[in-house]
């Protein structure tokens, strides 16, 4: 395990200013987080990484210290994708890899749509793209994560904490983890970037007009790797597995395994950077 400093910086983009860490050395990897995580949401990920790539990981527009220049404008996936372009651009080294997990996986599928070129491999751990479903179970997704909306604003966070336990198969209380973890409290700020994830970027995701198919198979065919994959525990009812496998099967591959459940990337650091390099160094 790599002994590396990340170095902090920010960047100007329409609508924001980004905060971003970059650390290690080697081919860019960039990590895009699942759910309210931020660049810090991945500490335990990178000292696993920074060994064999440049890791770049980031707080994504309007959590923690990605600021947004009006807070009411709607975030957009596309604003999600040229964001991660620009980050890209800015830190250099030509198409980059990227390792997206859930909400970071669908960021990535709309980068290789929208930035051709920007992308040579991504990984999508079960994306959180309700239009890469059949029309019926796409409903049933968009469904889920309004409800999970619904139960936010009846309740707060600990109901919308349930509703996302069992949309996403996890057992908060029983879920293993690798030893040694960093702590992770609900500090004011993770509840704040728990609050926008649900608002506004379950919103974004139920909106979003981006129709996978035509543009997963030109970026494919115009050499873009995309590694479709699963928790090994994910249960396999749950939408985001589902989105993975009809991911793989529209490419005509497999789905890679990784460790863990849904959250395996933040339970399972170590083992979860093994399936990774493993992915990516060919």
């Amino acid at each position: 395990m790599a002994t590396t400093t990340a170095t902090a910086r920010t960047l100007s983009v329409p609508g924001a200013t980004l905060h971003f860490q970059v650390e290690g050395s080697g081919p860019v990897l960039l990590l895009s987080q699942s759910g309210e995580g931020d660049a810090d949401r991945s500490v335990d990920l990178v000292p696993h990484l920074a060994d064999t790539f440049t890791v770049v990981t980031y707080d994504r527009r309007g959590l923690s210290r990605s600021t947004l220049d009006d807070p009411v404008r709607p975030v957009t996936m596309a604003d999600h994708a040229d964001d991660v372009a620009r980050l890209l651009a800015e830190v250099g080294g030509g198409p980059a890899a990227l390792a997206g997990f859930s909400m970071g996986a669908a960021i990535g599928l709309q980068v290789v749509a929208r930035h051709p070129g920007a992308l040579h491999t991504l990984i999508a751990h079960e994306p959180v793209t309700p239009n890469l479903l059949p029309d019926a179970d796409r409903a049933q997704h968009a469904a889920e994560l309004t409800a999970i909306q619904e139960a936010h604003t009846a309740g707060g966070l600990p109901a919308a904490f349930a509703a996302i336990s069992r949309h996403l198969g996890i057992d908060p209380v029983h879920e293993k983890t690798e030893d040694g973890l960093t702590p992770q409290p609900m500090t004011p700020r993770r509840q704040a970037n728990f609050a926008h994830f649900i608002g506004t970027e379950f919103t974004a995701v139920i909106t979003d007009g981006f129709t996978p198919a035509e543009h997963v198979r030109a970026a494919a065919r115009a050499g873009t790797r995309i590694v479709p994959a699963v928790g090994r525990d994910t249960p396999p009812t749950v939408h985001t597995h589902r989105c993975a496998l009809a991911l793989a099967e529209l490419l005509g591959t497999e789905t890679v395994l990784f460790p863990g459940g849904h959250n395996g990337n933040t339970a399972f650091p170590g083992a979860t950077a093994r399936v990774l390099k493993a992915a990516l160094i060919r």
